[in-house]
């Protein structure tokens, strides 16, 4: 099976997120996800990243919109990909600030283990 258009524009995503040191996942929506949440979920030096992909001459919808927006204003960084602006996610990584909060000591434990 042919990958989409909008599939193609997701791997190149992937691959200057993964360049950049950032950790993404696909959001997949489904009966219980939140609708509108971007295509992309990241997370680069501590900065949040919401991406919405679109291919050809796709638009965002309004909810799609209106999360991005949240995630700014909450302090994230929000992009709407296509074809022709792959290039905006270049040199994310050292436009990416590094916070005061990864000064503190927080190791990862399991809260339930014994």
């Amino acid at each position: 099976m042919a990958a989409t258009p909008e599939a193609k524009v997701k791997a190149k995503v992937h691959a200057r997120l993964k360049q950049a040191g950032a950790y993404a996942v696909n959001y997949i929506g489904g009966a219980y996800a939140n609708n509108g949440t971007p295509d992309i979920l990241a997370c680069c030096h501590g900065r949040f990243i919401g991406i919405e992909c679109k291919a050809g001459r796709g638009k965002p919808t309004q909810l799609q919109l209106r999360n991005l927006e949240k995630i700014e204003a909450a302090g994230g960084l929000a992009f709407i990909i296509n074809e022709k602006n792959l290039e905006v996610l270049d040199g994310l990584e050292q436009n990416t600030a590094r916070s005061n909060w990864r000064d503190f000591d927080r190791p990862i434990t399991d809260p339930c283990a014994e």
